[in-house]
């Protein structure tokens, strides 16, 4: 199963000049840039663990591609990673981009949970295969 979250999820993985030029968009915008990842990527999942603090006030988006590198050796094949744009013109931080630059080898999806409550309902909750494991463990073979 492909995950798909974000700006550009149904098309095939961005190449790293495409990741780039995105990431000057964003900046050419004035927009803050943050990398981020997960083990867990639950579509309500929406806190992602920071890599390193969200990137400011820069012109070159090599500087990004530095640390993306940097998280990619650190998670890449354990971990999905995705960049986000963030926008304070309006007095407030606002997504205005994201989308995914790393994924799993393998991504095992996930599955619907059907429960009976009462009075003859039901109800259904979306669970991810990865979550069965421990964290730090879900996407090691």
């Amino acid at each position: 199963m492909r995950l798909t979250q974000g700006c550009f999820s149904f098309l095939p993985d961005l190449t790293d000049d495409q990741i780039r030029t995105q990431v000057q968009y964003c900046i050419d915008k004035g927009w803050a840039v943050n990398i981020e990842f997960t083990d867990d990527p639950h579509p309500r999942n929406t806190y992602w663990e920071m890599w390193d603090l969200p990137m400011f006030d820069i012109s070159d988006a090599a500087a990004v591609m530095l640390e993306l590198d940097a998280c990619r050796k650190a998670y890449g094949d354990r971990h999905y990673i995705r960049i986000s744009g963030f926008d304070s013109s309006h007095g407030w931080e606002s997504v205005r981009i994201s989308f995914l630059v790393g994924r799993p080898k393998e991504e095992p999806g996930f599955r619907v949970a059907r429960q009976e409550v009462d009075g003859r309902n039901i109800r259904y909750t979306v669970e991810s295969y990865a979550t069965m494991k421990p964290e730090g463990q879900r996407y090691e073979a």
